[in-house]
């Protein structure tokens, strides 16, 4: 008798979730023609990417199994996971999973369709206990459309004569086909009526669920295997409407899995034959190389050329919702730049120039970068992070450098350079965020960035005859170089005492107020932190962020400053963990999980960052010790998870087996994350070599052999210095043209400074102060001729005996 098709109770389901960012795998096929990335944990396919890499379709799909007597088990839960690619560097997968009681064992090989997107799985399933027909095996799919769990619709329905597992939502549409016959079938609200309720609860899927629409839905379908046919081959089709999604699963299943297989190995192994030869097997038998490139070559858009994200996974994804539409599959200039060095470190110099190619595209009227956007460019948070406008202008000068960017290609970037150039000189020093999405201030890492690119795009305006600017941007880095000691510096603080050092660069300090005598005197507050325990005094957060003094060029790493900062990251950072140390990534780092483990929410606790022993390795190379960065190395990849994936964070507590969380191993932050990849293959690459890959050579020719010092320092709106050394001269710089009215002997004489346009729109002024005396004090206004009206406020720099450096 025929079951009139229904719509499945309780609408609209669960509140959405997403899944665990602890990925074991990822991979798409290398091919315009699929654009199709997926994500595997747990033993099963968690998230898969369409057609952006930053729009996610399906939270998870596996498989459930029921038994004689009535047994139930899934298998992301109730089985033992190993999985291992079909050959290094080659993201397709073998999954097997055995069932933790011995009576199954699922084995699957997962690739995705080179000619199509559509995601292949080849399912064999084999009774160790009883035989075959004993068991049920049953497909669990959770479609989470364009980023989100909610709002979608799921039914069963035929294409071309085939059963047909559809969803749909955003404008996009799943079709999952089967080379067997389905069996029973459903369509259900995610924790009422999903196959997953109604096989763990009645053993049996309800036939007349065949319907869930605007909802969070799931789909079940029982897998025809039978005594004789122990394999089944699964099509996961996505497209802009159900049929076409049907038509090209249906296609996929046609042409079997050997045939995409082959096509999607052979691509990987070209890319793979193209780059360095920096083969390394790790100590778990990794080649962690391989695992690396061919995680940064994952995570590459294919729509928009030269666009990777961050990570494809949602840290703590479990305890999210459709809230949370970013996750880490957003682009951030920062870590793109860092991905670009890592394929430029491993030989692939085309794909490094694609990216600074989409990272023209990408950049803002003004010549800033966006914190962070979608692939498309089009911006989410609305931060200002000036590191991450600096860092393209150090990837195109190492792209220059290299023999890449000849002359004539040079021209082709110039109004990039020039215009983030030009950006970088008018709003830094002062950082709106510091590269931790948090603070605003005078960051040791920003400040070195900044620098060593307005030293890079000197070098390159100089290459296209641009003297003129180009000299204008080495003033104004060695006028930043420096101030580095007087805004970051701090001496005679406990810590000092404690340590026996003389003292340390603190890991930010805010802008310059009024009420401070020097910005390192003020308060920062802490992010992430439960209420109450958000501003600290600077001097008391220290971060190995300041060995980007050392990594960018500025300070030699035997620098007496650079030594004792050390010694204090090491007394207050440092964490010994089962595989070596690894680093936190500041005093009272709030971005984790809490102590119980409960995941991130808003609050929680930083853990330790497998990258800073990366950052942490280089520092060791550059200072000589050739051997402890080796050392680091080895830490640094046995902090990888299962797969030799990277993890942002790792668990540096006893073991939380409820939370899945174990001393060392990684925690439930973003895995893998990109950035740790790039800067392990850089790292790779800076052993070999024995020097560091990507040190820019302008600052160590200028600071650390040259020793230039800065005649001037700059007043400006937005960085109002209140002294300035004996013997150096003001340089006062606005943004409209203007007078400046100016004396040292209050009021009694009077100068009027005429400002001058340079190259960058900067109006500026060099006031001849540097024969005054220490103890001495300039005032001075301004008087602006367009708006005939004068500024009406007295402004203050007083003499200081001696320069800090």
């Amino acid at each position: 008798m025929a079951v009139t098709p229904t719509v499945a109770q309780g609408a609209p389901g669960i509140p959405a979730r997403w899944t665990s960012s602890a990925k074991s795998g990822v991979g798409t096929a290398l091919s315009a023609r699929s654009p199709l990335w997926f994500t595997i944990s747990h033993g099963i396919l968690n998230e898969i990417y369409y057609p952006r890499l930053d729009s996610a379709c399906t939270r998870d799909m596996g498989l459930m199994v029921t038994g004689p007597g009535g047994s139930f088990s899934e298998e992301k839960r109730d089985t033992l996971h190993v999985i291992e690619p079909f050959e290094s560097g080659v993201p397709a997968y073998r999954l097997a999973n055995t069932a933790v009681d011995g009576s199954y064992r699922l084995e699957k090989r997962i690739v995705t369709d080179t000619k199509r997107p559509v995601l292949l799985q080849e399912i064999t399933f084999a009774a160790l206990k009883g035989s075959a027909s004993d068991y049920r095996v049953y497909a669990l799919l959770a479609p989470h459309l364009v980023n989100a769990g909610m709002g979608n619709m799921a039914w069963v329905g035929e294409h071309k004569g085939e059963r047909i597992l559809f969803a749909s939502g955003r404008g996009v549409s799943v079709a999952l086909a089967a080379s067997l016959p389905w069996g029973a079938c459903s369509a259900g609200y995610v924790g009422v009526s999903d196959g997953w309720q109604q096989l763990r609860n009645g053993g049996a899927l309800d036939p007349a669920c065949q319907r869930a629409g605007d909802g969070n839905v799931a789909l079940t379908g029982e897998i025809g295997f039978s005594a004789g046919t122990g394999t089944a081959l699964l099509a996961l089709g996505f497209g802009a409407w159900p049929e076409e999604a049907a038509e090209i699963a249906l296609a996929s299943l046609e042409d079997g899995f050997e045939a995409a297989a082959e096509t999607y190995v052979a691509n990987w192994r070209k890319f793979q034959a193209g780059l360095e030869k920096l083969d390394r097997q790790a100590a778990s038998g990794i080649n962690s190389y391989r695992v690396g490139t061919a995680v940064l070559a994952s995570h590459l858009s294919i729509a928009r050329p030269g666009a990777a994200v961050a990570s494809l996974s949602i840290p703590w994804g479990f305890n999210k919702g459709d809230d949370d539409l970013g996750g880490y599959h957003l682009v951030w200039p920062r870590d793109l730049v860092e991905t670009a060095g890592g394929f430029l470190a491993a030989g692939d110099a085309r794909q490094a120039l694609e990216i600074l190619t989409y990272l023209r595209s990408i950049q803002q009227p003004d010549g800033h970068w966006p914190q962070n956007c979608w692939s498309s460019g089009t911006p989410y948070w609305p931060g200002i992070q000036m590191d991450e406008c600096a860092f393209p202008l150090l990837l195109a000068d190492a792209l220059r450098r290299a023999g890449h960017l000849p002359r004539a290609k040079l021209g082709e970037f110039l109004s990039m350079i020039e215009s983030a150039a030009s950006y970088v000189a008018r709003n830094g020093p002062v950082t709106g965020e510091d590269r931790w999405e948090e603070d605003a201030g005078y960051s040791p890492f920003t400040l070195a960035v900044e620098i060593a690119a307005l030293l890079a795009a000197a070098d390159m305006l100089d290459a296209c005859e641009k003297n003129e600017p180009a000299n204008y941007l080495r003033e104004t880095a060695d006028c930043w170089n420096g101030e580095i000691e007087r805004w970051t510096y701090v001496t005679g603080t406990e810590l000092c005492a404690r340590e026996r050092i003389d003292g340390y660069y603190v890991r930010i300090a805010p802008p310059d107020a009024a009420g401070a005598a020097s910005p390192k005197d003020g308060f920062v507050p802490i992010k992430n932190r439960p209420p109450g325990e958000g501003d600290r005094p600077a001097e008391a957060i220290i971060s190995p962020d300041a060995l980007a003094l050392v990594r960018f060029g500025l300070r030699a790493a035997d620098d007496p400053r650079i030594l004792s900062t050390v010694k204090a990251i090491d007394a207050t950072l440092r964490c010994a963990l089962p595989q070596g140390p690894l680093w936190y990534r500041y005093t009272g780092d709030g971005y984790g999980e809490h102590e119980d483990g409960w995941p991130f929410d808003g609050t929680g606790q930083g853990r330790p960052w497998p990258l800073l022993t990366g950052e942490r390795a280089h520092y060791e190379l550059a200072a000589g010790r050739a051997d402890k960065a080796a050392e680091l190395l080895d830490t640094f990849e046995r902090s990888a998870g299962v797969g030799g994936l990277l993890p942002e964070q790792v668990w540096d507590k006893p073991d939380i087996a409820e939370r899945e969380l174990r001393l060392g191993a990684p925690s439930g932050s973003a895995m893998p994350l990109v950035w740790a990849h790039a800067e392990h293959v850089k790292l790779l690459r800076s052993l070999r070599d024995g020097a560091v890959f990507d040190l820019p050579p302008q600052g160590v020719e200028r600071y650390i052999k040259g020793k230039t010092v800065s005649p001037f320092r700059i007043w400006r709106f937005n960085n109002k210095i209140r002294s300035i050394p004996a013997g150096k001269v003001l340089r006062v710089e606005l943004a409209a043209r203007g007078v400046v009215r100016w004396s040292s002997d209050k009021w009694l004489t009077v100068h009027d400074d005429k400002t001058a346009e340079n190259a960058f729109g900067v109006h500026l002024v060099d006031l001849a102060v540097a024969g005054l005396q220490a103890g001495s004090t300039i005032v001075f206004t301004f008087f602006w001729p367009e708006a005939s009206r004068w500024e009406n406020v007295d402004f203050t720099v007083g003499i200081d005996l001696s320069d800090s450096q």
